[in-house]
């Protein structure tokens, strides 16, 4: 039997604790939500704007469609106007 240090718990004794999971949902959320937000101010920026940014109306739409990699998206999007 291997002894533990008193600072250490197994990763199932952490997934036990319904308030820590439910800190996560939250937390999660709340990053999903800022995210939004985010990509949806800059659908205000005018077309002129959005070219400075490299960016299109279209790469926005497809970041918000993405639920992960909407930041990774419009990084590709800026990387390729950029060589055109």
């Amino acid at each position: 039997m291997a002894l533990s240090l008193p600072g250490e718990r197994s990763v199932a004794a952490a997934a036990l604790n319904p308030l820590a999971a439910f800190a996560r949902w939250i937390a999660k959320a709340q990053a999903a939500r800022t995210r939004r937000v985010a990509l949806k101010a800059l659908l205000e920026l005018d077309t002129f704007q959005l070219h400075d940014l490299g960016i299109s109306r279209a790469d926005i739409a497809e970041a918000l469609v993405r639920r992960k990699g909407a930041g990774l998206a419009l990084n590709a999007a800026r990387t390729r106007n950029a060589r055109l």
